[in-house]
């Protein structure tokens, strides 16, 4: 008694399906070694392709400011666990290979990249400039408003102001392209020319022979007309001159005067920068805040600048003694950003911890306005300059340049830049810090940064400069000796510069900061430079440096040679 069941299964097809797939697995392994060999010579011919395309690529993108395509990215390849694994995986990219080469098509390797509708710049939340946010977003909706100012006195807020309605384009949809171009007095109008061009991909090779008007004749082709209520395009900007803005826009319904801060909303701020708890350490403390305040005169700048350095200041003599110095450095109505305001902004310059802190902070002035100093940059050139204490090592010294920015920017003096590595320096407390080393006995700079200079300055009373700033400009020969016996740094940086004579370092005997950075057509060192006996720094960062000349080994001082970027 039982269930049976039979079932009835050929073995036939199991058996041939075995050896085939053994015969497979084998022929794996014994061609291993002949996919091998062809992979490589497929690989090598790829290789030569590969080089080929990549160096049409890197053209693409260093000089026509284009963005590589998806299909131009290579391949990548793995690592067996066992050799029929492995087997397998090499005839596949054996194939791969062979079909990449029949089938890839790179007559085009690169793209414009889309232009983003508007960056984001850095931006703190403000006090008092609500309303003016909204009268000058309100004039941008306007269709028969194409061009509008924003004036006032410098520190007032209006980069800030700036900022925030560039940043409401960024968070909101719209059609604009935002583009952001810092001009000055002693900026020349090629320099605002080569900010647009950037941000709009024209910027290469061939841009920086072009003249003024044929700069200008490209970016108005790109699509950048003269604002007209036909093609809706806006200009926006910024001055402390009320004469520039009728310029630009003689309807005065179209311009927007940012004011100083009333009393309420000035002491807001203030309290903000100083901290409530500092103002409750004592009860005369409130009262005689009020009084500082009152000598800002409502300019955010002074408020903010001055807050931090009272932030520390915890007795009502310490008080007192600030409003005195206040109070004796301009008069209570504030009548322009000059040399009655530079007194006020320089009680947070007298208020640093040390003569150490003060010389690191006028030393940042030596860099072009709205230039963005890179922090480690700064900290080495400190160092060179001996403006650090003595340290055991390298690192620790640079430690204390950190911490002697960060302090700085804590105190409102620096501010900091877009990256964390870097920083920049207001306008107006950059103005003060040159007011500063122009009244300063033992400091005399020469600051010619940003100015498109052509050739080689000229200046009274060489012999009394210390520290020389020529960066930024378009100087391509050093023909005449510089005879600065005192001067201790000099900057040359991100100029043209070809040629330096023999002799132009002979009166340098003090020199111990050389900059020579982003000069790529300098080709070689003079061996004049055998003369700089007390150089501790020299920087030939993105040079056309090929070599170096023998006459270095007589720089017995030298510690820093930075060579990044260069063929050496």
């Amino acid at each position: 008694m039982g269930n049976i069941f039979s079932i009835s299964l050929s073995l036939d097809p199991i058996i041939t399906r075995c050896w085939d797939c053994a015969t497979g697995q084998a022929s794996y392994i014994c061609n291993l070694e002949d996919n091998l060999h062809a992979l490589q010579a497929e690989i090598a011919g790829l290789k030569e392709l590969r080089s080929d395309l990549m160096s049409r690529v890197r053209i693409a993108e260093d000089e026509q400011q284009l963005k590589r395509l998806n299909q131009v990215e290579g391949c990548c390849s793995t690592h067996p666990s066992s050799s029929i694994k492995f087997g397998k995986q090499i005839a596949k990219k054996l194939q791969e290979v062979k079909d990449q080469k029949e089938n890839g098509d790179f007559s085009d390797v690169a793209s414009k990249p889309p232009l983003p509708s508007a960056t984001e710049r850095p931006s703190e939340p403000t006090v008092g400039l609500e309303s003016n946010f909204n009268k000058v977003w309100s004039c941008l909706q306007k269709e028969q408003v194409g061009v509008s100012g924003i004036y006032g006195l410098g520190g007032v807020g209006k980069t800030t102001l700036l900022n925030q309605i560039n940043n409401k384009f960024h968070d909101t949809t719209h059609d604009y392209h935002v583009i952001w171009a810092v001009a000055s007095q002693d900026r020349p109008i090629e320099r605002v020319q080569d900010q647009i061009a950037e941000r709009i991909g024209l910027s290469n090779e061939g841009w920086k022979s072009k003249s003024l008007d044929e700069k200008a004749e490209d970016i108005f082709k790109r699509g950048l007309p003269l604002p007209t209520q036909e093609n809706g395009s806006k200009v926006i900007f910024t001055t402390r001159r009320l004469d520039v803005c009728c310029q630009m826009q003689p309807n005065m319904d179209n311009n927007i005067r940012v004011e100083c801060l009333p009393p309420g909303e000035a002491f807001k701020l203030f309290e903000e920068k100083v901290g409530s708890k500092t103002l409750r350490m004592h009860p005369d403390i409130c009262k005689l805040a009020e009084a500082v305040v009152e000598e800002c005169a409502g300019l955010p700048l002074a408020l903010i600048t001055i807050g931090r350095a009272m932030a520390s200041k915890k007795s009502p003599r310490e008080w007192e003694y600030a409003i005195e110095v206040l109070r004796q450095s301009a008069a209570s109505v504030l009548l322009g950003v000059g040399k009655e305001m530079y007194p006020k902004l320089k009680f947070s310059y007298d208020c640093l911890p040390d003569e150490r802190f003060r010389s690191c902070f006028l030393y940042c002035s030596l860099y072009s306005e709205d230039h963005h100093i890179v922090k480690d940059e700064l900290v080495d050139c400190w160092i060179g300059e001996g403006l650090l204490d003595e340290h055991a090592t390298l690192s620790s010294a640079r430690n204390q340049g950190h911490f002697i920015i960060g302090s700085l920017i804590d105190a409102c003096l620096l501010e900091k830049g877009h990256y964390n590595y870097g920083v920049k320096m207001h306008d107006v407390i950059r103005d003060m810090t040159l007011w500063i080393a122009g009244e300063s006995e033992k400091e005399k700079f020469f600051v010619k940064s940003g100015v498109q200079l052509k050739e080689q300055p000229n200046a009274k009373k060489w012999e009394e400069v210390t520290r020389m700033s020529l960066m930024d400009n378009q100087i391509e020969n050093l023909t005449k000796i510089l005879e600065c016996p005192n001067l201790q740094t000099l900057f040359l940086g991100r100029n043209d510069l070809k040629v330096i004579m023999d002799d132009f370092f002979n009166s340098l005997p003090m020199l111990r900061v050389l900059d020579l950075s982003y000069n790529k057509h300098l080709k070689e060192l003079p061996v004049g430079i055998a003369k700089l006996v007390s150089l501790e720094h020299l920087n030939l960062l993105g040079t056309g440096i090929r070599k170096l000349p023998v006459e270095l080994k007589a720089l017995a001082k030298l510690k820093y040679l930075n060579l990044e970027w260069t063929v050496i």
